[in-house]
């Protein structure tokens, strides 16, 4: 989220400012409208790296496992069809929630064109 706000250009406040808009005005007319395709980048970013953290898992697992703790489990016994189907999920999981945020880029992308 630093990425996203470093590289937010403060002449577009500046000029709200300058214009007459209150601290709330700016962020809610200015810095709200510019930032959510960023904010979905992060998440979509933040999902892709959560399947991948198994040292980490590792070191804080309580008593139950997480979906890199499990599949590494499953597969270190021999291999059954309930390995295949979580990773079946788990794509399709991925897949739909990488095609929610595709659809809330053109959304917004549909909305700023309008004004």
């Amino acid at each position: 989220m630093f990425a996203v706000f470093n590289r937010l250009d403060r002449a577009y406040e500046e000029a709200a400012r300058d214009l007459g808009a209150g601290p709330l005005q700016v962020v809610l007319h200015v810095v709200v409208p510019i930032v959510p395709p960023s904010l979905i980048g992060v998440g979509l970013f933040g999902l892709t790296l959560s399947y991948d953290e198994f040292a980490r898992s590792l070191m804080t697992m309580g008593s139950d496992n997480t979906l890199p703790l499990e599949i590494y489990a499953m597969t270190t016994n021999v291999t059954t069809p309930v390995l295949y189907a979580l990773g079946s999920a788990a794509s399709a999981v991925s897949a739909v929630v990488i095609a929610l945020s595709l659809g809330a880029v053109a959304l917004v992308r549909r909305r700023r064109a309008r004004r």
